[in-house]
């Protein structure tokens, strides 16, 4: 393999690793087994590649932890944790200490210094601050069947698991949206915003149900 690297790279399984000619590898950097570099592919100092990543046209910065995932032309910022089973496409760009876990898919779409997504959301098209947090299941709604639009997230919000954030829309900084709300209009700098149909409870009613789906 024919590559730029710096000192102490350590390549757990050569074998299985892949790396073009055209990557540059950083100082003290381990890369594990199954992993696959491409493209301008550019690894900073003090990085962990854990096994089974696809990695092209990606910078990715100092300190960086990334696991069973894929990257594609985008930037990672120094100490992010990425993965298990995350994906970062076109135009992704992380700041510094972003957590992006299980089954996050991130599009077109800036994250700030320290917001979190760490499981099942899709990040696409959009500007979110830092500090965030982006709940299981939230999804940033971009496509209305013919256009793509674009939402902004201030810094400090909480987006609540299960939340569909309709784009275009904006939410300002240190605003609160709960878990199951669906998000229409703009979110103004510390609203508290839930939007959910109330629970109705038939008392006792449940083994008529089950009863009738029986038949």
């Amino acid at each position: 393999m024919k590559f730029s690297c710096g000192k102490n790279l350590v390549l757990k399984d050569k074998k299985s690793i892949f790396i073009a000619p055209t990557v540059k590898i950083g100082n003290n950097v381990t890369i594990y087994e199954n992993n696959r570099l491409e493209g301008n592919t550019v690894i900073g100092d003090n990085v962990i590649l854990l096994p089974n990543n696809y990695i092209v046209d990606t910078v990715v910065g100092d300190g960086v932890t990334m696991n069973y995932s894929q990257s594609e032309s985008a930037t990672i910022g120094e100490g992010c944790k990425i993965g298990p089973f995350s994906r970062l496409r076109p135009n992704a760009v992380l700041g510094k200490e972003c957590h992006v876990g299980n089954f996050v898919e991130i599009k077109n779409a800036t994250v700030g210094d320290g917001t979190k997504a760490n499981h099942l959301a899709y990040v696409g098209d959009a500007d979110v601050g830092k500090n965030c947090n982006i709940g299981c299941g939230a999804i940033f709604v971009n496509y209305n069947g013919r256009t793509k639009s674009r939402t902004t997230v201030g810094d400090n919000c909480f987006i609540g698991s299960n939340c569909n954030v309709i784009a275009p829309v904006k939410i300002e900084s240190d605003s609160y949206i709960c878990a199951g709300t669906t998000i229409t209009e703009d979110v103004k700098t510390d609203d508290f915003v839930i939007g959910r149909v109330r629970q109705v409870v038939k008392d006792g009613r449940a083994h008529n149900y089950l009863k009738e789906k029986k038949k």
